[in-house]
């Protein structure tokens, strides 16, 4: 049997290696054209457009590797079966339960690469390829709010750690490519959401261990018990204190992995990264379901290329006479596409009805295996 699998996994990696170098081809030269409307534009040139791309294809294997081990799997046994080689297999004992187990063990492969890019590759070369788009144009990193990016932090008693003794709003203009924050805005409240103090600095630089280094910072403090004779209200006129400092620094929880994650589509994001911002932003009572969806389908979704490996065994049992390796090859397309769309509408359907992220991310791909596990039990008992 270790012949047999050596033959099935040099005809299957060949074929899946065949099917996506075609996908990332056609999927790069679709990109490359949707890029041209942009070239021209600041400093933003052709061979921008073709790096900028190039960055892209990383996503695209991620994206295209459990369609890529379907339909090149589909097309390894049906060349098998038309040459009735599978046929002999079968007669000198090969059983269906151990075909799925050499399958399984060949789509681990698939599974390592897909985790690999998704997880390490894609969001790195992802990132790159964001900041030299815009270092090319000439542009930073916007937001839908005209006032800039709006962010929420917890203020503990001792920087990191310790008790929570408040609350930080963060505001900031613009977002350079290298990281550098312009016009940085704080408002700092009490537990009791009561006015503590505003930070105003006209630049800002993103650390590496929690820190923000501003530079030409205004802060201005409301001291708690300022009250004007005789009544409840804050003597605001009074209390007011303003001081100026050409350089500080400031501890937060918002790291620069976390300000990039509220620029980037969570689909584009390692699972680490999205474990820590759901973390954040439960840590803040944010709404975190999105991304902890978005969490669990990046840790499930390599799987699926062994979901897609079961659904194509069934192929290798269907006869000639059921439709040559063309339409095979177009109902593998057909159940790709079908796996694609089921996998984003249950994201949305998910979010919509407030479905565990978990079982949101994983009934696509339960769903195509139990399809599969039926194609394979109906072969079995004709």
């Amino acid at each position: 049997m270790k012949v047999l699998q050596r033959y099935f996994a040099e005809e299957i990696l060949r074929s899946v290696f065949f099917v996506l170098l075609a996908f990332l081809s056609l999927f790069s030269f679709l990109d490359l054209t949707g890029e041209m409307k942009t070239v021209g534009r600041g400093g933003y040139q052709l061979h921008h457009a073709f790096t900028y791309v190039l960055l892209h294809v990383p996503a695209r294997i991620y994206e295209l590797m459990p369609q890529a081990a379907l339909i090149g799997t589909i097309w390894a046994l049906a060349q098998l079966a038309s040459r009735s080689e599978f046929t002999i297999m079968r007669v000198s004992g090969l059983s269906t339960v151990r075909a799925a187990w050499m399958l399984a063990k060949i789509g681990l492969i698939f599974v390592f690469v897909t985790f690999l890019f998704g997880e390490v590759v894609s969001p790195v070369a992802n990132n790159a390829a964001k900041r030299l788009k815009l270092a090319a144009q000439g542009a930073s990193l916007s937001n839908e709010f005209r006032s800039g990016l709006w962010a929420k932090d917890q203020i503990k008693a001792n920087g990191l750690t310790g008790e929570t003794i408040g609350t930080r709003f963060l505001n900031v203009q613009e977002v350079r490519p290298d990281g550098e924050l312009v016009g940085v805005r704080m408002f700092e409240f009490d537990n009791d959401y009561r006015l503590q103090s505003m930070i105003m600095a006209t630049r800002g630089k993103l650390g590496t261990d929690h820190t923000w280094k501003l530079s030409d910072v205004a802060v201005t403090r409301f001291p708690e018990n300022a009250l004007i004779p005789g009544s409840t209200s804050p003597d605001l006129s009074a209390a007011v204190t303003s001081t100026r400092y050409e350089a500080s620094e400031l501890v937060t929880g918002i790291t620069s992995n976390i300000l990039t994650v509220l620029f980037a589509d969570p689909e584009d994001m390692s699972a680490s990264n999205l474990r820590a911002y759901s973390q954040h932003l439960t840590e803040n009572k944010q709404n975190a379901e999105r991304y902890q969806i978005a969490f669990w389908k990046k840790l499930i979704y390599p799987f699926a290329s062994l979901v897609m490996m079961a659904l194509a065994l069934p192929f290798a049992y269907m006869h000639a006479r059921a439709g040559g390796v063309s339409l095979k090859i177009f109902i593998g397309i057909m159940i790709g596409v079908s796996f694609d769309l089921l996998n984003g509408l249950f994201s949305h359907i998910g979010l919509l009805n407030t479905w565990p992220p978990f079982a949101t991310a994983i009934l696509p791909s339960l769903l195509f295996l139990l399809l599969a596990i039926g194609a394979l039990w109906r072969i079995e008992r004709h």
